[in-house]
């Protein structure tokens, strides 16, 4: 049965903000929630970027069923994989073993602040890939000593292990890193609804052995409101970046360069690509095709901080009464 999932977007909300509703999320019936992992929101007008991981604390202690995941971390430049695995191991226990550990190569947004400059891309998913096998040593309770070509580690040990071991997701865009990234995670995230990416991740995966059958989680933006107008403006206003592909969203440094690069991406393109307005199944439609394409969990981005609490009220339990019926 396919899962759907609420988005904690920490670009459009604050701390505090988040954990309430993320509270009502899991009232609502939401399967599992997923949250950003950002220093910089996208643009300027969504204003916010709170730490994920003190939020995904509290919110580990405010839920009780819901699972959590980060969507996604990169352990490679503003956070060292041995910091990260700490931190990952911390929440598994405060979640009781709903935690999922979503990782991927990162964007030059949120990784250029602490000055070690923005690497390409192979070398990027090189450094993801020695990141992911450190993490994977020192969730083992183990003293690890590690000297590879991007990362040391000196004598470090996890003394807080998870009895529930922590599973790990992978971001993937194509051939080359599923080829890396498939023998070493346990989970896909892609966020582009493509059959012969999921079928890709299944075949190689079993080609070494591993269980082929595992979790594909996706996401997907909406925009609900009771007004489409007013929706395709918020939109418009504050998930237009979207517009530019993942090509371009992991170069860019600043909002200020999100800003000019889609200073020309119009309402109407905006509602052409995300569900604006207050049609449920018109959001059905689209999120369809996730799970047609083999997407087992999708996780959905209500845009708008401002519109969290009405959609949450209003929108979100026949939503998924919807979306429930329609993919069985």
């Amino acid at each position: 049965m396919t899962r759907f999932g609420y988005t904690l977007m920490t670009e459009q909300s604050g701390p505090k903000e988040l954990v309430r509703y993320a509270v009502s999320a899991e009232n609502v019936g939401f399967d599992f929630e997923v949250s950003s992992d950002h220093y910089f929101p996208w643009l300027s007008s969504q204003g916010h970027a709170p730490y994920a991981w003190s939020m995904l604390g509290a919110v580990a202690h405010a839920t009780e069923r819901v699972e959590l995941m980060t969507y996604v971390t990169c352990p490679t430049i503003r956070y060292h994989p041995a910091i990260v695995a700490q931190k990952a191991a911390t929440l598994q226990i405060l979640a009781d073993g709903r935690f999922t550990l979503g990782l991927g190569s990162g964007e030059n947004l949120n990784e250029h602040v602490v000055g070690k400059g923005w690497p390409t891309v192979a070398r990027r998913h090189d450094m993801l890939r020695e990141a992911i096998q450190i993490i994977r040593e020192l969730m083992t309770g183990e003293m690890v000593d590690w000297k590879g070509e991007y990362f040391e580690v000196d004598s470090a040990r996890l003394w807080d292990v998870p009895e529930i071991p922590v599973a790990i997701a992978a971001a993937v865009s194509g051939d080359r890193s599923i080829e890396e990234f498939a023998p070493l995670a346990d989970h896909l995230i892609a966020v582009q609804p493509e059959k012969s990416l999921v079928d890709s991740w299944h075949d190689t995966r079993r080609a070494t052995g591993l269980p082929g059958d595992v979790r594909v989680i996706g996401q997907i933006p909406i925009c609900w409101d009771p007004d489409r107008d007013a929706a395709v403006a918020r939109a418009h206003d504050q998930f237009r970046w979207f517009a530019g592909g993942w090509a371009v969203n992991s170069d860019l440094p600043t909002t200020a360069g999100f800003d000019g690069a889609t200073q020309f991406v119009r309402h109407e393109d905006v509602a052409e690509s995300i569900p604006c307005g207050p049609d449920l199944d018109a959001i059905v439609e689209s999120v369809q095709k996730y799970w047609e394409a083999g997407f087992t969990d999708i996780a959905m981005v209500q845009v708008g901080g401002e519109s969290q609490e009405l959609f949450l009220e209003e929108a979100a339990g026949p939503l998924l009464d919807k979306l429930r019926s329609a993919s069985q």
